[in-house]
């Protein structure tokens, strides 16, 4: 039997809800930071930041709980395949970037990407995703993909994660800041480490939605 789609909550929360709570955090930051400590400002990046973060990564959650999906186990195999891709696309385009190196992706945003890392970390995608779609998602979630949606899934996801790179590395430039945090020294700090998820997770979530991605193995 097939388990329902998302869950409620990641994406159903009540508009009344919703409305509360900016008015909530409206009247805070007003009564807290003055006219001249430009609330506005103030709540307008923190609601971005909520959704930059959670609302993003609650995606994760939606693939989980995926229709298909029929175990636990399975949901996790299911959600491990966009977590992991996104992780082999940092290290292929990091590997072929250094190896190779040449032209700059995009200089004026994050000046150590280059042309040769951006496909040498799809190409690490693309085999991946085969290998982890024949080895693991098929015999532990009874879930398959075709080869050509499987190359549309890996393309897409790893293009996505790196726009998700280069847009925190925009971020952080934009802010002034060198690190996002220093909760991991040398590491650029926390949004570093999910930058790339936060965008390749609703793009997976996405793909897996379409009608045919994913193909249940009776």
């Amino acid at each position: 039997m097939l388990r329902g789609t998302e869950p409620r909550g990641v994406f159903d929360a009540s508009p009344a809800l919703i409305a509360g709570m900016l008015l909530l955090v409206l009247t805070v930051a007003i009564w807290t930071r003055g006219a001249s400590g430009q609330p506005l400002s103030a709540v307008a990046t923190t609601l971005f930041g909520v959704g930059y973060t959670g609302g993003l990564l609650a995606f994760g959650i939606a693939i989980r709980n995926h229709r298909y999906v029929t175990s636990d186990v399975g949901g996790a195999v299911l959600l491990l395949l966009p977590v992991l891709a996104t992780w082999i696309n940092d290290i292929g385009a990091y590997a072929a970037g250094h190896i190779v190196g040449g032209r700059k992706l995009i200089p004026s945003v994050s000046p150590g990407k280059t042309v040769a890392g951006a496909v040498g970390g799809l190409i690490a995608t693309v085999i991946f995703s085969w290998l982890y779609v024949s080895w693991v998602l098929e015999p532990v979630a009874q879930l398959a993909m075709r080869r050509g949606t499987l190359l549309l899934f890996a393309v897409a996801v790893g293009v996505a994660g790196q726009v998700g790179d280069l847009a925190e590395s925009l971020l952080k430039r934009e802010a002034g800041a060198k690190d996002s945090s220093h909760l991991f020294p040398g590491h650029g700090g926390v949004l570093d480490r999910i930058d790339s998820l936060l965008f390749a997770l609703p793009v997976a979530w996405a793909i897996f939605t379409l009608p045919g991605v994913l193909v249940v193995k009776l």
